[in-house]
């Protein structure tokens, strides 16, 4: 009987190692040089929807992520925009079908 519950303790724990440490650690070695698919290098020309505006700066909804935004123009909530520059975490926009 002591014997089985060595063995299950053991069963037990290599599993728990191999859930929490090598399997984790497996996977973020084969991915660790994927590239993201979506961030700030890749987000120019990309339209988005004004979600919030405040005279001249504002957030916009771009990419499933909400981001900063400043235009030299007022802009109106629902207004489609282009992504024309990334600064930081902060976009400058400009109106998709200026009127």
């Amino acid at each position: 009987m002591e014997t089985l519950i060595i063995i299950l303790i053991i069963i037990f724990l290599a599993y728990e190692f191999t859930e929490h440490v090598a399997f984790p650690l497996f996977w973020s070695l084969v991915h660790r040089k994927k590239k993201s698919s979506y961030g700030p290098d890749r987000i120019l020309g990309e339209v988005g929807v004004v979600k919030k505006w405040d005279r001249k700066e504002g957030y916009v909804f771009v990419g499933g992520e909400l981001w900063k935004a400043v235009s030299e123009i007022p802009l109106k909530t629902g207004n489609k925009v282009v992504i024309q520059k990334v600064e930081g975490l902060t976009l400058t926009v400009n109106l998709l079908n200026p009127k």
